[in-house]
């Protein structure tokens, strides 16, 4: 519950701010949360990147001050971040599918993206497994891409990155090197400074001897969440994301550590509707 009261505050935070200078650092500061790990929650509580969300927001109340209001077109795109007429327009347009003068002549249809909120739904009808797992640190061996969170870039990267891995046989390799958690997917080395993160494919490092084209990542000791995933890909292990985020943690007094995640894959077909998987967290009790 204060989990999600803290995402609540965050989001009252950035209607305060619409009209100033917003960073997702400081919003992240308001729900008591890393930069990285704020985003991460908010896409999945929501659908939307932090920055879809505070731009179609401005958009909707720029919309209505110059349908309501004398206000210049160059102060409305200065007051909702824009440094530029043009800039302004364009990303108008997306939206709205009309130019900012045209909003002035009466009739033209427009796009209201209303303020969001936060409830927890005590559903009770289906539980949820989960077992926590203390892990010294390892190492993993494979391949990694760096990729930018911003404007959600990263969930068309890693999706093609995986493609990639099975038309070139890395999935392969890597099966005959995967140790008892299978084939990795790990978010890996957030770099707060560029807003990107190191998404890594690989396995347990064995003694088997492995490709020199191949990198190393290192697993800090940690106490894990692991949830079981029971279905095809992807759909069945991005409705466990969902709900780890809008169920369970808000529901057991568990907060995120701050260090990767890692989704495990077995082998076998993926796209089964008994196929196995599982999603390991790094948390800490409150």
């Amino acid at each position: 519950m204060e989990a999600l009261k803290r995402m609540a505050d965050s989001l009252a935070y950035m209607e305060e701010q619409l009209d100033a200078e917003l960073n997702v650092e400081d919003i992240a500061k308001v729900a008591c949360m890393s930069k990285f790990h704020y985003q991460r929650m908010f896409t999945m509580l929501t659908g939307f990147t932090v920055a879809e969300y505070i731009r179609k927001r401005r958009l909707t109340l720029a919309a209505q001050e110059l349908l309501h209001a004398n206000t210049k077109i160059i102060d409305v795109a200065l007051k909702y971040g824009y440094e530029t007429p043009e800039s302004f327009s364009k990303a108008f347009r997306k939206v709205h599918g009309i130019s900012p003068s045209t909003v002035r002549k009466h009739g033209q249809p427009l796009k209201a993206f209303p303020k969001l909120s936060f409830q927890i739904q005590l559903k009770g009808d289906e539980e949820m497994d989960y077992r926590i797992v203390e892990k010294e640190a390892f190492s993993v061996v494979g391949k990694s891409i760096k990729t930018s969170l911003v404007d959600g870039q990263n969930q068309s990267d890693v999706p093609a990155f995986w493609e990639e891995s099975r038309s070139n046989g890395l999935d392969k390799e890597l099966a005959a090197h995967a140790g008892d958690m299978g084939i990795m997917g790990i978010c890996l080395d957030f770099d707060k400074e560029q807003e990107q993160v190191r998404y890594f494919i690989g396995a347990e490092k064995s003694n088997k001897e492995v490709p020199t084209t191949w990198e190393e990542g290192e697993i800090p000791a940690a106490t894990w969440a692991v949830f079981p995933v029971k279905g095809p890909m992807p759909t069945a292990i991005q409705r466990v994301w969902e709900r780890i985020f809008s169920e369970w943690f808000p529901s057991t007094g568990y907060e995120h550590a701050g260090g990767p995640e890692i989704e495990a894959y077995t082998n076998g077909d993926p796209y089964a509707e008994e196929y196995y998987s599982e999603i390991w967290v790094p948390v800490v009790k409150k």
